[in-house]
């Protein structure tokens, strides 16, 4: 209790599925061409009797999310576009328009901006989304960038969180982990240089994972493929938190628990050196490294030979009842239960997995 007898409950306290669940669990509907509203990687608005509208927003907040001592700024734009086409491609969807707010301190000159914007066109360009609007207004502590983004999705191809049934396949696009190390090379070298000024950055051998880390994609490609495959996932969601934390939003809103398998997690060489030059384990990064982008689905066992022997996609395991929980069998075929790190910082979480 504070001195003034009110309780106050720390947001680290709740973790951030225990915050979502508090902000959202009174807010109610009342608009009929409201079809889904908070719980998913997009709103679900009423268009026509073939389409739905998507619509998603995401905050990327400097000191927070990104670093401007290692991220150029013509990179970053295009990372914020990303981030918000991915949420659309997670509905089974095409992004279409985004709007674009800005809060900027005085530090930034016009070059500065335009070079963020320049990275954001590229990025319109090449999904084909239009950028329609936004707003700019002052910052006291740096860059905060807000996007908005609409799209849309096919009435009979929409995608949620929370339709996956027991015995579906748990299926991933690409490969998972890259993102994370990449920011461990970008943090090391940025150390480096605050240190000992003259000194190159060492990033040579690390072209892969410092791109998934700058310049992520989202995975339109994919959305695309599951359309000529003729393939509806039961459900989907896109990794930027990593895939512990994306398999419990499936797992906790479709009422299931499931049983992954380490060994069948995609993770590339480069991630995986990466991960045991910084005495790290490869899995964990994988599993709670974040901002890969990959889209993680669920579908029939019967559909199975659709994405079999497909180079974009592994199946990493299937869902179960719920009180089988979510849980892991590692490479040595222990099973242990699976824990979503939320905020927590990985270095932290591998850390105290080692005592």
């Amino acid at each position: 209790m504070s001195e003034m007898g009110i309780k106050r409950t720390e947001l680290a306290d709740l973790g951030e599925f225990g915050v979502i669940k508090r902000l959202t669990s009174n807010i109610t509907i009342s608009n009929m061409t409201s079809i889904k509203g908070v719980g998913d990687d997009a709103a679900v608005i009423e268009r026509n009797k073939t389409e739905h509208t998507l619509l998603s927003t995401d905050m990327l907040v400097e000191g927070v999310h990104f670093d401007l001592g290692y991220v150029p700024l013509k990179h970053l734009g295009y990372k914020a576009v990303v981030v918000n086409v991915s949420d659309i491609c997670a509905m089974n969807g095409q992004a279409e328009q985004i709007t674009v707010s800005l809060a900027l301190s005085n530090r930034f000159s016009m070059e500065a901006i335009e070079e963020l914007y320049e990275g954001m066109i590229m990025a319109c360009d090449h999904y084909n989304v239009d950028l329609v609007g936004g707003d700019t207004t002052s910052s006291s502590s740096g860059l905060v960038i807000s996007i908005s983004v609409l799209g849309s999705v096919p009435v009979d191809r929409v995608t949620y969180r929370n339709t996956a049934k027991e015995k579906d396949l748990l299926v991933v696009t690409g490969d998972l982990g890259a993102a994370y190390m990449g920011l461990q090379i970008l943090e090391r070298e940025k150390s480096v240089f605050e240190e000992a000024p003259t000194v190159q950055p060492d990033l040579a051998g690390h072209d892969y994972i410092l791109a998934r880390q700058l310049r992520p994609e989202a995975r339109q490609d994919v959305v695309q493929a599951l359309t000529d495959l003729d393939l509806i996932p039961t459900s989907m969601i896109d990794i930027s938190d990593g895939l512990a934390s994306e398999l419990f939003h499936l797992t906790t809103q479709s009422n299931l628990g499931c049983m992954l398998y380490e060994a069948k997690i995609p993770i590339d060489e480069s991630t995986y050196n990466a991960a045991r030059d910084f005495d790290l384990d490869p899995t964990l990064c994988a599993l709670s490294g974040g901002e890969d982008y990959e889209l993680l689905f669920t579908i029939s066992a019967e559909e199975y030979s659709k994405v079999e022997n497909n180079p974009l996609f592994t199946t990493i395991g299937y869902m179960t009842d719920k009180e089988h929980g979510q849980q892991m069998t590692t490479k040595d075929g222990q099973v242990f239960p699976l824990e979503a790190q939320g905020w927590q910082h990985l270095k932290s979480s591998a850390a105290s997995s080692d005592e």
